[in-house]
C-alpha cells in the first residue's frame, strides 16, 4: 500500500514538474522582451526541476541514488537563479533596456 502511494505521489510530482517546464518554454516564446523571457526561464526551470527531482527521489528510495539526487537538486537550486540573475545583470550593463508599458498612470490611456 505504501509503495502504491509513493508511486502515485512520484508520478504526480513528475507530471507537475514536466507541465511547469513546458509552460516555461511556452512563456519564453510568448513573452515580449528579454527580461520577461529570462524570468520565465529561471523561475519555471527552478520549480520544474525541483518537482521532477523530488519525484525521482520518491522513486529512488533510501539509497546512494537518493543522496546523488539531493546533491544535484541543491546544485540546481543555487545555480539556476544565480545564472538568471547574472545574465539579466549583464544585459542591463550592456545597454539592453526593459520594454516598458506606455500607459499614463493618471488616465489609464495609452500615451
Amino acid at each position: 500500500m505504501i509503495a502504491l502511494a509513493l508511486d502515485v505521489g512520484s508520478w504526480i510530482l513528475l507530471v507537475a514538474g514536466s507541465f511547469i517546464c513546458v509552460t516555461g518554454g511556452v512563456g519564453m516564446l510568448r513573452f515580449p522582451d528579454f527580461f520577461t523571457r529570462i524570468h520565465a526561464a529561471g523561475v519555471t526551470d527552478t520549480l520544474g526541476a525541483g518537482l521532477i527531482f523530488t519525484g525521482l527521489m520518491l522513486q529512488a528510495g533510501l539509497s546512494l541514488v537518493l543522496a546523488k539526487l539531493v546533491m544535484i537538486l541543491l546544485f540546481m537550486l543555487f545555480t539556476s537563479p544565480t545564472a538568471s540573475h547574472a545574465v539579466a545583470k549583464a544585459a542591463l550593463h550592456s545597454g539592453l533596456e526593459p520594454q516598458l508599458d506606455d500607459v499614463d498612470d493618471r488616465s489609464g490611456v495609452d500615451s
